[in-house]
């Protein structure tokens, strides 16, 4: 918000914010609540909007695509915003296009909606519909997606599993402090649909020893080379290397220790 209201003051909202009249007088503001808030804090006392005339539905398109463009929105966010953009996308694609309507898109039956949201979204009909998913989570496994705890693909995963079944894997979580890999969710996923999930099964999955991360660092010889002279052979390098690596964590012990 800092930001935003440092640009503003030096040159002014560049995007048009979007509002619709209202039925008794005045406007409502429907895309731009945050450039309004900045231009209020940096002393404005006006800014530009383009007024349309949308309905519920056309305004809830604007709103999410609005607000699905900001940076470090979470997952739950993003899955909740996908899934009112698409429900009104349905909702007017059931509905005969009005001739007034001029600002609202044309919409052909003949379509996907979450593969019609991803093309607009720059993103896949199936990332539309595996974040839409994400909805599906009980409140305590979506919140461990939203801090990074769980990763996104075993929480697709996840997120096809019955509610009984997801509380029984948040105990499970608890209980062991571990989360599941792809791998796991997958099986637990399965084992679900054959109805062969239960406290047994989940715990045996659960206390599988995950495969370490690799720690592998590939440096570019090339980029290496100004930093040695031409003389130098590879092996040199990263004897050097070691070396200098070396006397840094000894200064650092030492000034530590101070």
């Amino acid at each position: 918000m800092l930001e935003l209201i440092e640009s503003v003051k030096k040159h002014g909202v560049l995007v048009p914010a979007i509002a619709r009249p209202k039925p008794d007088g005045g406007y409502e503001l429907v895309a731009g609540h945050r450039r309004q808030r900045a231009s209020q804090l940096a002393g404005l006392d006006s800014m530009p909007v383009i007024v349309m005339n949308l309905d519920d539905n056309d305004t809830i398109i604007q709103l999410v695509d609005s607000n699905i463009q900001r940076e470090n929105i979470l997952p739950s966010e993003r899955a909740k915003a996908y899934k009112l953009r698409m429900e009104a996308v349905k909702k007017k694609a059931g509905r005969p296009q009005k001739e007034e309507d001029q600002n609202s898109p044309k919409i052909s039956a003949n379509f996907r909606s979450d593969d019609s949201i991803g093309e607009l979204a720059g993103v896949s009909g199936d990332t539309i519909r595996n974040y839409i998913s994400l909805t599906n989570l009980i409140p305590e496994l979506m919140e461990m997606v939203d801090e990074k705890k769980i990763a996104l693909s075993p929480a697709y995963q996840i997120a096809a599993l019955p509610q009984e079944s997801q509380n029984l894997l948040y105990d499970t979580i608890e209980s062991e402090q571990a989360t599941p890999s792809l791998s796991q969710a997958q099986r637990i996923r399965k084992l679900a649909q054959n109805g062969k999930l239960n406290e047994d099964s989940m715990l045996q999955i659960m206390m599988e020893q995950k495969k370490p991360e690799r720690n592998d660092i590939t440096l570019s010889g090339e980029k290496l080379r100004k930093y040695f002279p031409r003389s130098y052979s590879p092996q040199r390098i990263e004897e050097t290397i070691f070396k200098l690596l070396d006397a840094w964590m000894r200064k650092r012990q030492r000034d530590n220790s101070r």
